[in-house]
């Protein structure tokens, strides 16, 4: 019980984390409960600790975590299943590769945007 108790006030910092749950929430927020939408966007966007959101609303810190820890997992379970994320980011790396090719010389350039069209249609 002591950890958990502990554990709830450990407000979320790796920056890693905090990027991957902004991406899964910008592709699949839509899909969760708007009331989880709004404590989750609290929590993790605007950085709100769980006593300023469970104040707000009315709520417990605990009932607070709970829905930030189901919200983050479903959009994980989300992105597990459809891999959107996972597509936008391959799609951006190619888009991000024509971007190099513009000062290769023309015939270079044809086929390798030939090859990387090819890659963004396989993704689609």
């Amino acid at each position: 019980m002591f950890y958990r108790q502990v554990h709830l006030m450990k407000k979320l910092t790796d920056p890693k984390e905090i990027a991957e749950l902004a991406a899964l929430y910008d592709i699949y927020g839509p899909l969760l409960k708007e009331e989880h939408r709004e404590i989750f966007s609290d929590y993790v966007l605007e950085n709100y600790s769980l006593s300023e959101i469970s104040e707000g609303i009315g709520v417990t810190r605990q009932a607070v975590y709970d829905i930030v820890k189901r919200s983050s997992q479903r959009l994980r379970d989300y992105e597990e299943k459809l891999k959107l994320l996972e597509k936008s980011e391959a799609i951006e790396s190619e888009l991000d590769a024509l971007d190099e090719l513009i000062d290769i010389s023309d015939e270079k350039i044809k086929n390798n945007i030939k090859k990387i069209t090819e890659n963004i249609r396989n993704h689609l």
